[in-house]
């Protein structure tokens, strides 16, 4: 408890806080404000020292009656609770789920929107999973997610760990009973009681789907029509069927291919990928991030399209990073850019603006636990078995394939999502000036951070916004996967 300040008529110790007190408080720190003002004449140590202690008074009456509040919630909770049904033992666990992200609003929880982690905990509480007495708050459980996902994205194999009610052999059916299709739950293993799901996660696994149409030469139209059309007076073009007909039948030429697999192969190693993330709070100092491997696929043909599998492994991935990569690779291929271009964007210290290919394609496919699968003390809790996703591949493939690939080509089948993200880029191409032939960043595409610009595209009202170069949700949500 801290240092009470003397008064001429302390109170007893034992006197209860009301929740009145707050306002009390707030009216004595101003009382001694007032005191101090009137009294700088005196030694200034002195001055500082009472203020220090009637700040400490404030807090402690503040802290007390959060306290007694809490306790009377707690209390009314574990009445309810008692006249129900007994407390039943929690044990941390490491529960291993998918989910198609399409409809959902990212990962994290987050008031007033859908998202995975909000779905997840309201069908563990309603299967028994969570208590009565935590079901109001997440955190009471201590839930953390291996990895965060965007608006959008999917997931064929995610992570969280938290406290969990494991006594009922059929907890897996009962909770996915209560989710809906889009989200699997496929089992769970025991952990260490330490055992985070974030902080012990060795790298992530993400697939980028990404047809490969987006890798022909620029549209000779838009970018007359760039030339030639003042920017507030730009609208992007609908494509005509027969132009996305035959955008659906172009195949990579292999010289073509070999630049894209040369170009992703280049995000190998350690490098400064500040460019490729939102400015607000990124620096050299924590924008250093490894790539074990970025690997391409060979051409798959899918419902007539030509489509490539990008994946690539890291430690960790900051904010849109991944679908900067890709974006900026896109852009480099169609505007016959230089290879050298990328090391100049690897911790330069003039910010540019990178491209950010569409959510639509991207993909966790699983967080990886090696350093916690060959740690010795999990046997001395009693906990032996690893956090891995490979007794449950059969359902994660099938799953896989009807709620996450399927999904993505139905939506770019009938939305053309990624030909709406081209056509942008053609239209309003001030943005990426520095994408060249020659690979020379121009003054013009240099960029100071808390004012960039950002241009968004509605396509069917025909119109582009000039806009702050990131969204407030995204500096708020800018911590590592």
């Amino acid at each position: 408890m801290p240092e009470m300040i003397k008064q001429e008529d302390p109170a007893p110790a034992e006197t209860p806080v009301s929740l009145d007190q707050g306002s009390a408080a707030d009216a004595a720190l101003a009382d001694v404000n007032t005191a101090s003002e009137a009294g700088k004449g005196s030694k200034k140590r002195g001055n500082r020292g009472q203020t220090c202690k009637d700040r400490r008074e404030y807090a402690a009456v503040k802290r007390r009656a959060r306290n007694q509040e809490d306790n009377e919630a707690e209390s009314t909770t574990r009445v309810k609770a008692e006249n129900s049904e007994p407390r039943k033992p929690k044990r941390r666990v490491a529960l291993m789920l998918g989910f198609c992200g399409t409809e959902f609003q990212g990962m994290q929880v987050n008031p007033n929107a859908r998202t995975i982690e909000g779905d997840l905990f309201k069908a563990l509480c309603e299967a028994g999973a969570v208590s009565v007495e935590n079901a109001t708050n997440q955190q009471k459980v201590q839930l953390q997610r291996a990895a965060r996902t965007d608006k959008g994205v999917h997931a064929a194999g995610q992570v969280v760990s938290l406290k969990m009610i494991v006594e009922d052999p059929d907890i897996v059916e009962k909770v996915n009973a209560k989710l809906c299709d889009q989200i699997r739950v496929w089992g769970f293993v025991r952990v260490v009681q330490s055992f985070n799901a974030k902080t012990m996660c060795d790298s992530r696994v993400y697939e980028y789907l990404l047809p490969t149409y987006v890798l022909m030469e620029p549209s000779e139209s838009n970018l007359r029509l760039a030339q030639t059309v003042a920017l507030e007076e730009r609208r992007i073009p609908e494509t005509k069927a027969e132009d996305m007909k035959a955008k659906r039948e172009f195949r990579v030429p292999p010289e073509k291919l070999q630049f894209v697999r040369d170009a992703f192969a280049k995000y190998k190693g350690t490098h400064d990928f500040r460019n490729f993330t939102v400015t607000r709070g990124c620096t050299e100092s924590n924008s250093m991030r490894h790539m074990h491997w970025f690997e391409v696929s060979d051409p798959m043909i899918i419902d007539g399209s030509e489509w490539l599998s990008l994946k690539v492994k890291g430690q960790s991935f900051m904010l849109h990073q991944i679908r900067k990569m890709v974006g900026l690779v896109i852009l480099m291929t169609r505007a016959g850019a230089p290879l050298r271009l990328m090391d100049a964007l690897f911790g330069k210290e003039s910010r540019v603006n990178v491209p950010k290919a569409p959510s639509l394609g991207l993909l966790l496919e699983s967080p990886v636990f090696d350093g916690y699968n060959s740690r010795a003390d999990k046997q001395v809790q009693g906990v032996t078995n690893p956090v891995t996703f490979e007794p449950y591949q059969k359902a994660i493939d099938e799953f896989k394939q009807r709620f996450i690939y399927d999904a993505i080509i139905r939506t770019e089948t009938a939305e053309c999502v990624f030909d709406g993200w081209v056509s942008s880029t053609e239209v309003f191409p001030e943005q990426y000036t520095y994408i060249n032939k020659d690979g020379v960043i121009p003054e013009s595409a240099i960029v100071v951070p808390g004012s960039e610009r950002r241009f968004r595209f509605n396509r069917s009202a025909g119109e582009a916004g000039d806009l702050a170069a990131e969204s407030s949700d995204d500096e708020l949500d800018s911590k590592d996967n």
